[in-house]
């Protein structure tokens, strides 16, 4: 199935962008009902960190979601597989790109929007630069090293393991390699400190504090937004003041900093993640 599943991506990869999308409406809606667990999850999120809006508003936005993030998967079929020419014309790299140029260490902010890929291919692609990020092996590993031929398919990116600890990433962050780093989920209580999130207390890495103050390197976020078109990769100025001293200080500042960006395209985070399984002591889950 994963095969069947693969080959019909590289399809895709021919077909003009608005059939792309259709499929990927298509899709959307199969899995807003027929996956009832993850519905579930993505209306508990929204309902915590939007609770202003009515219940209506939750439950489009719910059913959106599900279709940005369908969208955002098929259409690794062209970003991974279609002529490279297409996939520059589609990928339109714009704002504060000059941070991302020269050799200044530097740890790029990239949340976890569903355009997260498109993001990494328009830098290796259109980037005369080595760059750098984290990477959890899948289970199936025909996915696994599908995904792995994709997100290496332009220029030179090198992909860490997680099990390779910090250090080569520390490494090659002070030799001038961009760490693409995503830090803003819920990676289990180890290592993680509770900072709000919309208001909500939410178990946090503070990786991009650590990776910036060891790598004595510049924070530039960088945000991807769905267009009718493609991607809108937008690079944003470098962070003045971060990191810090305050580790719990500069976590926290990250996530409101984050809630910002979710504000401008809010369906296309990624709420199907359980960003709040975790609780601090005494609290129970909300799932």
């Amino acid at each position: 199935m994963t095969r069947f599943t693969l080959v019909l991506l590289r399809w895709t990869a021919v077909l003009p962008l608005p059939w792309v999308r259709a499929l990927g409406w298509m899709l959307g809606w199969i899995l807003y009902l027929l996956v009832g667990a993850r519905r579930r999850v993505v209306l508990t999120n929204l309902r915590l960190c939007f609770p202003q809006w009515s219940e209506e508003k939750v439950r489009h936005a719910t059913r959106t979601t599900f279709v940005h993030f369908a969208q955002a998967w098929v259409d690794r079929g062209w970003l991974w597989h279609g002529d490279a020419a297409l996939v520059r014309r589609r990928l339109r790299l714009a704002g504060a790109v000059q941070e991302l140029q020269g050799n200044t260490p530097t740890v790029i902010f990239a949340p976890h929007f569903v355009g997260l890929d498109a993001g990494w291919t328009a830098i290796t692609q259109q980037l005369p630069r080595h760059f750098t990020t984290i990477y959890t092996d899948q289970a199936n590993k025909i996915a696994d090293a599908w995904i792995l031929q994709g997100r290496q398919r332009f220029g030179w990116a090198r992909l860490f393991g997680r099990i390779e600890g910090v250090t080569p990433i520390i490494a090659a962050l002070r030799a001038g390699e961009p760490l693409y780093l995503l830090p803003d989920m819920n990676f289990g209580p180890e290592e993680s400190v509770f900072v709000p999130f919309y208001g909500v207390q939410a178990c946090t890495v503070p990786s991009l504090s650590r990776f910036a103050r060891l790598g004595r390197a510049k924070v530039v976020p960088l945000l991807s937004r769905m267009t009718s078109k493609g991607y809108d990769i937008e690079v944003l100025p470098a962070w003045q003041d971060f990191p810090s001293a305050d580790t719990l200080a500069d976590t926290a500042l990250m996530n409101l900093r984050l809630q910002s960006y979710i504000d401008s395209m809010p369906t296309q985070y990624y709420w199907v993640h359980k960003r709040f399984k975790d609780r601090p002591a005494g609290e129970t889950p909300p799932y």
